[in-house]
């Protein structure tokens, strides 16, 4: 909240969904078509995919986090990730620390970091920014060497086989896919394979949002943000054919002037 407000004069929507911005976002709790779904693989599922919905912790963008770094600093102790004598958390001997990796095309993403690691030092969490170049990158990407990245799931309103190349136990391994997570995981893989084959759209909204929910709960990332409209500047002796879809501006070469 404090980064929306400093950095982006609270332009930006912050994410929690792998399909915000859509019919298929899970939200609130699981009813209907997408509990039924969800009810096959209820003995695998954490408990909270059916009684709480997900949400982003919040602040109050005053740039104060000492409640969450409490209770951040209370999951770490309770999970056995100690202070040590250097003020970083350690567990059997492993250093709580981890490397964002960027490239140069993306370094515009430090000053949104920079805060965070700064929090993170606070709790005994040692985390570091590293920029390379684009071809060290790109390799480092396609090898899964990274600690952690900015990254995204490009979606469409009729999602189908790329959800397999996004979280599929079959391409965790395989490299340069877009599994970036590296999830490996039997209930995510049937729910790809569902989504794909429903047989109405009906359907493909509910598997894709059990498919969100399951996810959101998996806690894989720290979602950042999105624009939740087109930002557009125009002037009035254009004129432009109804908007085809409500997430595209439709073809820009249908202008003309009047």
């Amino acid at each position: 909240e404090w980064s929306n407000k400093k950095f982006a004069y609270d332009e930006y929507t912050r994410t929690r969904s792998y399909f915000s911005n859509s019919e298929m976002e899970a939200k609130g709790l699981p009813q209907g078509l997408e509990l039924a779904v969800l009810e096959q693989f209820r003995d695998k599922l954490p408990p909270e995919v059916f009684t709480e919905e997900y949400n982003n912790p919040v602040t109050d963008g005053s740039g104060n986090n000492r409640a969450n770094l409490k209770e951040a600093a209370r999951l770490l102790d309770e999970a056995g990730w100690k202070l040590g004598e250097d003020g970083i958390r350690e567990k059997d001997g492993i250093k709580l620390t981890f490397e964002l990796l960027m490239s140069g095309v993306n370094e515009g993403f430090t000053r949104w970091f920079q805060p965070m690691e700064q929090n993170l030092a606070k709790i005994g969490v040692k985390g570091s920014i590293r920029v390379v170049d684009a071809t060290q990158y790109t390799n480092r990407l396609i090898a899964y060497d990274y600690d952690m990245i900015v990254g995204n799931w490009p979606q469409s309103n009729s999602p189908g086989n790329e959800q397999r190349g996004y979280w599929t136990s079959a391409v965790a391994d395989l490299p340069g896919s877009s599994n970036y997570l590296g999830l490996k995981d039997p209930v995510i893989d049937q729910l790809v394979d569902m989504l794909i084959a429903a047989p109405t759209r009906e359907d493909l909204v509910a598997r894709a949002m059990a498919l969100d929910r399951v996810l959101q709960h998996g806690y894989y990332n720290i979602p950042n943000w999105h624009q939740s409209a087109w930002r557009i500047a125009y002037w009035d002796k254009f004129g432009k054919p109804k908007v085809q879809s409500p997430y595209s501006l439709g073809v820009m070469d249908t202008w003309w002037s009047k």
